[in-house]
């Protein structure tokens, strides 16, 4: 019965929370690190995907201070109550080779990043979804980009993944 649960992973900064760009006011390392946007189509598209997923576990790699935020962040925009992950179901790490052990402890199935980096870690992750990827990181692991698909944004993802 456990092989056949679909497990989905998703990684926070750059996936579910804009990333970062010169506009210091909503930036996620600025002062007003709570008026960051969500990526466009996150919250819905995770809302979306609950019926399809036994499981969907969020997979952050930062350090203590942006856990912390991203924990307030979480909180103030409501994401628990408007997607129907839990709590427990947030997970953090220090390093990117982190996430893989974090992957096969929860037995995920999928994991969508932005780095194909991560990506090239996950080996137990039969599907990883490459998420709007910076050009020069993709350069930089492109040895790994057969084995993973890449999307450019939620709607296209919400497909991708209902498919697989």
């Amino acid at each position: 019965m456990i092989a056949h649960m679909r497990r989905l992973g998703v990684d926070i900064g750059g996936v579910i929370i804009q990333p970062a760009d010169e506009d210091a006011d909503t930036s996620f390392f600025g002062e007003h690190y709570l008026r960051t946007p969500q990526v466009v189509g996150a919250i819905d598209g995770l809302a979306a995907l609950a019926d399809g997923f036994d499981e969907v576990h969020l997979v952050s790699k930062c350090g203590e201070q942006t856990e912390r935020r991203t924990l307030e962040w979480l909180a103030h925009h409501d994401f628990h109550a408007r997607t129907g992950i839990p709590v427990p179901r947030v997970h953090f790490c220090r390093t990117r080779p982190a996430k893989a052990p974090i992957a096969r402890r929860l037995g995920l199935t999928h994991f969508v990043d932005d780095k194909l980096e991560v990506l090239s870690y996950l080996d137990s992750v039969p599907h990883r979804f490459l998420f709007r990827p910076r050009p020069a990181e993709v350069a930089a692991h492109a040895a790994h980009l057969p084995a993973v698909r890449r999307v450019e944004g939620w709607p296209e993802l919400v497909t991708a993944l209902r498919g697989s």
